[in-house]
């Protein structure tokens, strides 16, 4: 891959306003939302082509089309998130402490759960509420109940037949400890191991209310899992439809907004162009002109597509909007542009220590761990707004020049020199700027580098990291599946309309 990809953001055709982006479904559905639904228009003309007219005239839409757009918008959303997201888990609400919400539903629940506390207390008890709530359990247990559970349905609807309960209240013999016995237990064959020790500690309140309140904070937890394990159980099935469902729902999209694929086909215009001019352009014998006269050979489809994903690593979020087949990944692609900073940092520094080094110590697999481990502490922060990148290489700078002379000194070797450390930690501190030299050329080779995984097709062995990457191999490989996961993903989706826009964009080319 060619090193001029990383100035592939100089021709800007467009500029859109920015939205902290923050991972996570909500994101990706109103992301996904604005840019499908209010279509960014302020286009400029593009430095390096004449902006394309529109293949159809925009046209206005009705509130119910809109709403429908929104509502297909996130359930492919949500579908998305389940496939490509492994990580995907339901998690319980937490209100914020000092909410409206928060207080309200404290004080509710308090009123019922005193309410419960003076039935029971009354001589003889009313178990009325009690009874209630020991349907609502018994409906939950049955929830979590597969088809072949035939055992457990019938136990449970057995001993929690709320008939029975209720003569038994009626004539002064209804044991709740025994209930809630029998509940617990049926919870502890239900629940997930992670779940054991909070079930295990139901048995220790003896008072009846607090044990209501605490089993249903348990059962609470449960159903929660419950949807995870529900998630997990899906996914495959999932996977196999999602493709098919997500096209269809951007197909919908795309009739009620004819123009949303214009920012995609700007940037597969922007990749062919560029994959030409650097790549193809040599290959034209001398004096037949120009790449893109149409005399010349043509990229393949592939190669451009994989080059676009590329572009997206080097994106300028700021002023230029996100092609809409991967809006749904924006923060993910966002992501990944930042560890890929962060990596080619970690990268220049290391292949400037090394490279100073003696071959007896750079070579020593322990102590380029060591190295490691400590630059990718110091630049773990490097991407908020108050960490300073100069100051951390400084300080980065003075701690390398000790391990370098520790080490040398350890294998027999001189320390350092004291103009050799200055050099040290001027190169170090050199790599703060974008344009320096080192940090370009890593990162030119990381692009190099998935830009062969691509290529690749996740067949083994894995491609070698080019020469200096050695000492960040497995962070690098860990990206590229990452990445390679989410273009995969995203072509087996969008290739029917990719391969329609490029069969176009090639023929001119």
């Amino acid at each position: 891959m060619s090193e001029n990809l990383d100035k592939s953001n100089i021709n800007e055709t467009g500029k859109s306003k920015s939205n902290d982006s923050e991972q996570g479904l909500e994101d990706a559905v109103e992301g996904s939302e604005k840019a499908l639904q209010k279509k960014i228009k302020s286009v400029s003309p593009s430095t390096r082509r004449v902006q394309r007219p529109h293949a159809s005239p925009p046209r206005f839409v009705t509130v119910e089309e809109l709403l429908e757009t929104a509502k297909g918008v996130t359930n492919m959303a949500l579908a998305h998130e389940i496939v490509v997201n492994g990580d995907f888990r339901i998690k319980p609400v937490e209100l914020p402490e000092d909410s409206l919400e928060k207080r309200v539903k404290d004080i509710v629940h308090k009123a019922f759960w005193d309410c419960l506390s003076v039935q029971l207390s009354e001589d003889p008890p009313t178990y009325d509420r009690a009874i209630k709530l020991v349907g609502e359990i018994k409906e939950t247990l049955l929830s979590f109940l597969l088809p072949g559970h035939t055992r457990l349905r019938n136990q449970i609807t057995e001993v929690l037949d709320l008939d029975l309960i209720k003569q038994e209240a009626e004539n002064g013999a209804l044991d709740i400890s025994k209930l809630a016995e029998f509940i617990i237990g049926m919870m502890g064959t239900l629940c997930a191991p992670v779940r054991d020790e909070e079930v295990k500690k139901l048995k220790d309140i003896k008072e009846i209310v607090p044990l209501f309140r605490a089993i249903f904070s348990v059962l609470d937890l449960m159903k929660v899992d419950m949807a995870n394990f529900a998630v997990s159980s899906i996914r495959p099935h999932l996977m196999q439809q999602s493709v098919e469902y997500e096209r269809k729902q951007f197909q919908e999209i795309l009739e009620k907004q004819p123009n949303s694929l214009d920012f995609v086909t700007q940037w597969l215009e922007e990749a062919a162009d560029d994959l030409l001019s650097q790549k193809y352009k040599n290959a034209l014998p001398a004096g037949e002109g120009a790449a893109g006269s149409g005399d010349g050979p043509s990229p393949d489809p592939v190669e451009v597509q994989n080059y676009a994903y590329l572009m997206l690593l080097k994106w300028d979020h700021l002023h230029r909007p996100f092609p809409e087949t991967v809006l749904m990944d924006h923060s993910r692609f966002q992501e990944l542009q930042l560890q890929l900073e962060q990596l080619a940092v970690l990268g220049a520094v290391l292949l400037v220590t090394f490279s100073m080094a003696a071959p007896g110590i750079s070579s020593r697999a322990d102590f380029a761990e060591k190295l490691k481990m400590f630059v990718k502490i110091l630049l773990t922060d490097m991407h908020l707004p108050s960490f300073h990148l100069e100051d951390a290489l400084t300080t980065v700078g003075e701690k390398v020049c000790l391990e370098v002379s520790s080490c040398l000194s350890l294998c027999g070797f001189s320390p350092l020199t004291t103009d050799k450390e200055a050099v040290l930690k001027g190169q170090v501190h050199a790599v703060a700027s974008p344009d320096n030299p080192i940090r370009r050329i890593v990162e030119s080779r990381i692009l190099t580098f998935l830009d062969a995984y691509l290529a690749s097709g996740h067949q083994k062995p894995l491609p070698t990291a080019p020469g200096g990457l050695g000492p960040i191999q497995k962070e690098l490989e860990e990206v590229a599946v990452k990445f390679a996961r989410l273009v995969n993903y995203n072509k087996m989706v969008f290739s029917p309309y990719y391969d329609a826009i490029l069969s176009k964009i090639l023929v001119r080319s």
